[in-house]
C-alpha cells in the first residue's frame, strides 16, 4: 500500500511539472505576442566590451517566428514530462524558464537591439556583492551562526573603503580596509552570539542598525563637508591574455576588475575548504551537532569564531566592490538590500558556495534586466523595473520553501557541559 501511494504521489508530481511547463509556454503567446507586428524583427548584437574587437554577426530574426518557437519548445518538454517524464524535471524546468526570459528579451528587444554580449557582462558585476555577500552568510550559518548581520558588514566596508582609500591614495588600502571594517562588524557578532549567546537574529539586526546610522553620520559629518576623503582610486581592468579574446565568454568573463576575479577564486576556494578540507569538515560538523563535534575533541567555540570573521572579511569585500571597482565613492545606504538578497542567494543555492554563485547570477541578471529594460523603453511603469530584482528574490524564496535545508545547529548558541 505504501509503495502504491509513492507511485501515485510520484506521479502526481511528474503532471504538476508538466503542467507549469505548459503554464509557460501559454504565458510566452499570452504575454508577448498580441501587438507583435508580423513584421517586427528582434536582433541581438553581440558587440565585446572595452573597445576589444571580437566579429561577431548579429543574430536577427522575425520576433514572432522567435516567440513561436520559444513557446513551442516549452510546450513540448510539457508533453513530453505530462506523458514519460524527464530524469532531472528541475533541471529542465531551469531551461524552460530560460525559454521565458529569452522570450521576453525577444519580445523587449523587438524593432530594436539588445548587445547580449553586455548585458551577461553586466549581469556577471552586479551579481558580485550578492555572491559575497551569500558566500559570507555560508561561511558562518555552515558552523551554525546565522548571519543577519551582513548588510551591516558591507556597509561598513564600503565606507571604510571609501575613507582610508582617499587618505591614502591607494586600492589596496582601501580594500584592506574595507575587509579589517567588515571584520570589525563580525567580530562584534561573534562576541554576542557566541560568547554573551545574544539571539542571533537580534543580534545581526544590531549590527545592521548600528552600521546604517554610524556610518551615514561619519558620511554626513566628515565625507560630505571635504569631499576629498570621498574620492577612492579605483581598480582598472584587467584583461586576461589569451581567453580574453574568446568570442562572448572572454569579454564577458575574462575582462574585468581584480575583485570580480577574487569573487570566483572565493567561491571555489571555499567550495574545496568546505567539502575537501579537515577545516570544513570540522566546521560542517560545529553546524549539524555540536555537541558531538565537541565530544570528538573539536573545539567548537573556535570554529565558529574563526568562521564568523572571515564571513565579516569576505563581507567586507563585498562592500569594497562597490566603491573601489564600481562607483569610486560612498554614498548613504548603497548596499541597498544586497545583504539581504545574499542570503537568498544562500538558500536558493542550499548552503554551498557555487550554487550560492548561480543563485547570484540569477539576481544580478534581474538587476541588469531592468536598467536596459528601461533603456530600451520597454511599455513596463519603471517602478516595476525597479522592483524587478526584489521580486525575483521573494519568487525564488517561495520556491525553494521546504526544499533547503540549513545546518541543523544553525542559529542555536552552544552550552558547553
Amino acid at each position: 500500500m505504501t509503495n502504491s501511494l509513492r507511485i501515485g504521489e510520484a506521479r502526481r508530481r511528474k503532471r504538476r511539472m508538466g503542467i507549469v511547463f505548459f503554464v509557460f509556454s501559454l504565458a510566452i503567446l499570452l504575454l508577448f505576442t498580441p501587438g507583435t507586428r508580423a513584421d517586427d524583427v528582434t536582433t541581438f548584437t553581440f558587440v565585446t566590451a572595452r573597445g576589444m574587437e571580437i566579429p561577431i554577426a548579429d543574430l536577427i530574426f522575425p520576433t514572432l517566428v522567435g516567440l513561436y518557437l520559444m513557446a513551442g519548445l516549452a510546450a513540448l518538454a510539457g508533453i513530453w514530462q505530462f506523458a514519460k517524464g524527464f530524469e532531472h524535471p528541475n533541471a529542465v524546468l531551469g531551461v524552460v524558464a530560460g525559454f521565458f526570459v529569452l522570450a521576453f528579451l525577444t519580445w523587449a528587444a523587438r524593432g530594436r537591439s539588445m548587445n547580449m554580449t553586455g548585458m551577461l557582462s553586466s549581469s556577471l558585476l552586479r551579481a558580485v556583492p550578492i555572491a559575497l555577500a551569500a558566500l559570507s552568510g555560508i561561511m558562518c550559518e555552515r558552523s551554525g551562526v546565522v548571519n543577519i548581520g551582513i548588510e551591516g558588514m558591507m556597509l561598513m566596508g564600503a565606507f571604510c573603503a571609501a575613507l582610508f582609500g582617499s587618505l591614502g591614495g591607494s586600492v589596496w588600502i582601501g580594500l584592506l580596509a574595507a575587509m579589517l571594517g567588515g571584520g570589525l562588524m563580525a567580530g562584534l557578532l561573534a562576541v554576542l552570539a557566541i560568547r554573551y549567546k545574544v539571539d542571533q537574529i537580534v543580534a545581526g539586526t544590531a549590527i545592521n542598525i548600528l552600521a546604517t546610522g554610524l556610518t551615514s553620520y561619519l558620511s554626513t559629518r566628515y565625507l560630505q563637508v571635504n569631499p576629498a576623503l570621498n574620492r577612492p582610486p579605483t581598480f582598472s581592468p584587467i584583461a586576461i591574455p589569451g581567453v580574453a579574446s574568446i568570442p562572448i565568454i572572454g569579454p564577458v568573463l575574462f575582462t574585468h576588475t581584480l575583485p570580480v576575479y577574487l569573487t570566483l577564486i572565493l567561491v571555489a576556494g571555499i567550495f574545496i575548504m568546505l567539502f575537501y578540507t579537515r577545516w570544513g569538515l570540522r566546521s560542517r560538523a560545529v553546524g549539524e551537532h555540536p555537541r558531538a563535534a565537541d565530544t570528538l575533541g573539536v573545539n567548537v567555540f573556535k570554529v565558529r569564531y574563526v568562521n564568523v570573521l572571515l564571513g565579516g572579511l569576505v563581507a567586507g569585500l563585498g562592500g569594497a566592490y562597490l566603491v573601489l571597482a564600481s562607483v569610486a565613492r560612498f554614498d548613504q545606504l548603497m548596499t541597498a538590500g544586497k545583504g539581504f538578497i545574499g542570503l537568498a542567494a544562500m538558500i536558493f543555492g542550499k548552503w554551498n558556495p557555487i550554487g550560492a554563485l548561480g543563485a547570484s547570477l540569477i539576481f544580478g541578471f534581474a538587476d541588469a534586466l531592468q536598467t536596459r529594460l528601461a533603456i530600451l523603453a520597454v511599455p513596463i511603469p519603471s517602478q516595476f523595473l525597479l522592483m524587478a530584482p526584489y521580486l525575483v528574490t521573494i519568487i525564488v524564496l517561495a520556491g525553494v520553501v521546504g526544499q533547503s535545508r540549513a545546518p541543523a545547529a544553525d542559529g542555536r548558541p552552544y552550552e558547553k557541559e
